[in-house]
């Protein structure tokens, strides 16, 4: 068997670009896989172009020769592109590897350890108690989940006094909690957007009383250091790996005790191959593991069969096919104003969906275990989408 040819697709996942990639080999397998759009989007296809030079006609079931080539080619360490193109590239090999043995890729990483993938939802921004309750329990209604995500700020972080910021959070978790579900459990993504970790700790610790399912990525990723200082004064649940590349920078932050949960995005660190060597370092450091999953459902398919197979995994990320990406938008704007229901996200036929808040395998289907619209994938369907940038009250501008 050898890699013949690499296709890409750009396509569109609600309102957000996404570029799908399939590596077909000469006796008719196709693999699939999911670059991350960090942006610029339009730069992966030259770049997927590039790196199948080096891979054109070997085994496609060689994974960690390929993509230790893929990895050692390069001079320098690759960095956000270049590993979302590798990630996809990991994805198709793993897939092809599966489907010439007509078996889930979850049984070529040891089997599944668990019969099912409990997942949480992003909702964002942070909406008043009420609402938040109705979108939890419709949540809840149809598909089982008891897991949500939201922002914690309910002003604007950067036009008024720090200490009115964590007090009007604090205020909305402590409201939240009488108004929801007492079953239900609650994340805060700060998304990086406090710059002093003094601050970053005041707020968490102002969340803390009222039991978050864990408090994610309040600093940048840059200054490791950083992140065990933050720990060490924080009395709440801390996840952060977003934005880390690979398994050195996750074990700096491992070394500095710097999370209790770490949160790798397997189309970002390198596909599968990387992200298992992640995981086994967290887990000799007893923190487990919450996948970054805000991708299309080709991506959440890649993350069930990881976390099926990973002991020290917690709960996934999770997006609904079908609806709003978000259903309070992005943290902008009124926290109340839901967007248009009716997007979907259409390249994938049959995306897992839960049932009562967990993916279920499919031991049946090879591979990963969907399958791919060909026709929604032949139309050029590419979408411009850029984050908002915050600017303060003096004009400068402020992490998005």
């Amino acid at each position: 068997m050898k890699i013949d040819r690499l296709r890409a697709f750009m396509s569109r996942d609600k309102d957000r670009p996404r570029l799908i990639i399939a590596i077909d080999t000469d006796d008719g397998l196709t693999g699939w896989g999911e670059c991350y759009n960090h942006g610029p989007d339009k730069a992966l296809e030259p770049l997927l172009d590039y790196l199948f030079t080096f891979i054109r006609g070997e085994d496609p079931r060689r994974i960690e020769y390929l993509i230790q080539y893929l990895l050692q080619q390069c001079r320098f360490p690759p960095g956000a592109l270049g590993l979302a193109a590798i990630s996809a590239i990991d994805h198709c090999l793993w897939d092809i590897s599966a489907k010439a043995l007509n078996v889930p890729v979850y049984r070529l990483l040891g089997g599944n350890v668990r019969d099912r993938v409990r997942v949480y939802a992003g909702v964002y921004t942070a909406p008043d108690a009420a609402i938040a309750r109705d979108e939890f329990d419709r949540l809840n209604a149809e598909w089982g989940l008891t897991a949500f995500k939201l922002s914690p700020y309910r002003i604007d972080m950067h036009a008024q006094r720090w200490g009115e910021v964590v007090r009007t959070s604090a205020e909305y978790f402590r409201k939240l909690r009488e108004t929801v579900h007492p079953d239900y459990e609650i994340a805060f993504d700060a998304h990086a957007k406090i710059f002093e970790v003094g601050q970053a700790i005041q707020l968490g610790n102002a969340l803390a009383p009222y039991d978050p399912l864990f408090f994610e990525e309040p600093i940048r990723p840059e200054n490791i250091e950083a992140w065990g200082e933050l720990k060490r004064g924080l009395t709440c649940t801390l996840a952060t790996g977003e934005s880390l590349y690979n398994r050195f920078e996750f074990l700096r932050l491992l070394s500095v005790k710097g999370c209790d949960i770490i949160q790798p995005d397997i189309c970002v660190v390198g596909g599968i191959s990387e992200m298992r060597r992640i995981a086994t370092l967290a887990e000799a450091h007893y923190v487990t593991v919450a996948p970054h999953n805000p991708m299309g459902p080709l991506a959440t398919a890649v993350n069930l069969h990881f976390s099926a197979a990973q002991p020290n995994f917690r709960i996934l990320e999770y997006r609904l096919p079908h609806g709003a990406a978000y259903a309070f938008g992005d943290g902008s704007g009124d926290p109340n104003i839901t967007p248009d229901r009716s997007q979907d996200t259409l390249y994938v036929k049959d995306p897992y969906l839960p049932k009562d808040g967990y993916l279920e395998l499919r031991p049946d289907r090879p591979g990963w275990g969907v399958e791919m619209d060909m026709e929604v994938l032949g139309k050029e369907d590419y979408v411009h989408w850029q984050r908002k940038v915050p600017r303060r009250p003096d004009g400068s501008t402020a992490y998005a």
